[in-house]
């Protein structure tokens, strides 16, 4: 008989509730969060095994010590709840709604073996937005003494003394500072992206994925480890709705009364935009190679494409989301194909079409 297994985990305890498929709770327990003792618990209870925990800090790690152990493991993204509130009532909410198959938003937390690539992969991207963060703050001393900072060159070895020179002296010592942290920010950027690309390498797909427009090696680096496999997503719509490339359609009131009493579908526009629950990184990559195909690659068929749309009178900013779908649709069918991308066929493709 499947057991279903809710886990409510916490810095220091965890609380799992047991439940039988007719939704019969035949236990909880509180252990330890420990990786031993979260193993023994869980096997005491009779396979098979199905647990469903939150998406949260330990959610990754959990989900790496009980997977060997289960034949389940659901993720679930559960939205802030109302009313009464404990640990044991959490469990057993999740194990209940594991066992109705009412989780909404499960959260893929397989990485295989891009697990290194991924830790390597946000380590850049910390580091990175580190930096980001410290130039901005760099400029907003300057702007709060009335120096005026626009561009790049404020940041430059040569023209720091030049805009030192501006500031009094009680605030030079903090952009000096300032100055140095960003350089050595600079350092651990340029160490973190070889360590990563050195990792990403190992790996047949990169080579693949690499191939395609826009792409670079960077962000083919931070591709791998968030998509996994492309065999996660049924079609490259469900794609673009991860990649926050999906459009959301929605409609009310569709049905009106002509003046002969029949009912006909009103014309409504039922655009809504983009879908709001996806991936931040992967938009932005997928976004950044539309802009590079778009700026460099004017021998590339998806560029001709491209002023196709405008010429059709598309919006520029429409044209570049269609560019940016059909990049990630070409990685997913890449990916998948296992060959490298080829300009010819797909211009061969939209002749045919």
């Amino acid at each position: 008989m499947d057991r279903y297994i809710g886990l409510d985990a916490h810095a220091s305890s965890c609380t799992l509730g047991v439940m039988t498929p007719s939704g019969k709770r035949i236990g909880s327990h509180v252990v330890e969060t420990n990786a031993r003792c979260l193993i023994e618990a869980v096997r005491q209870i009779p396979q098979p095994r199905h647990i469903c925990l939150e998406e949260g800090t330990l959610s990754e790690w959990l989900y790496e010590v009980l997977s060997p152990h289960a034949q389940k493991v659901v993720v679930a993204a559960v939205s802030e709840s109302r009313g009464p509130k404990d640990d044991r009532r959490d469990a057993f909410g999740l194990a209940e709604g594991l066992r109705l198959g009412a989780i909404k938003r499960k959260v893929y937390k397989k990485r295989g073996k891009f697990g290194a690539l991924g830790y390597r992969a946000k380590g850049y991207r910390w580091i990175r937005s580190d930096g980001v963060r410290m130039r901005n703050r760099l400029k907003a001393l300057y702007r709060s003494r009335g120096v005026a900072v626009a561009g790049r060159g404020v940041y430059t070895a040569t023209k720091r003394g030049e805009y030192l020179g501006r500031l009094p002296k009680s605030a030079q010592p903090l952009a000096e500072l300032l100055y140095e942290q960003m350089d050595a920010l600079d350092g651990l950027k340029n160490e973190a992206k070889k360590v990563m690309l050195a990792e990403a390498k190992r790996h047949p797909e990169f080579r693949l994925v690499r191939s395609c427009p826009g792409l670079g090696p960077v962000r083919t680096a931070k591709l791998l480890p968030i998509v996994v496999t492309p065999y996660r997503f049924q079609s490259k719509r469900g794609f673009w709705s991860y990649c926050g490339l999906g459009v959301v359609m929605r409609s009310s009131s569709d049905w009106v009364r002509t003046q002969s009493g029949e009912w006909m579908k009103a014309e409504v526009k039922r655009t809504r935009g983009l879908n709001r629950n996806f991936n931040h990184t992967l938009k932005a990559i997928f976004k950044g190679a539309a802009t590079t195909v778009i700026g460099r690659a004017e021998d590339d068929p998806i560029y001709r494409h491209y002023l196709g749309l405008l010429d059709g009178g598309t919006k520029p900013n429409l044209a570049k989301l269609t560019i940016a779908r059909q990049i990630a649709s070409i990685v997913l069918a890449v990916w998948r194909t296992k060959e490298a991308y080829d300009p010819q066929r797909l211009e061969n493709a939209a002749r045919r079409d």
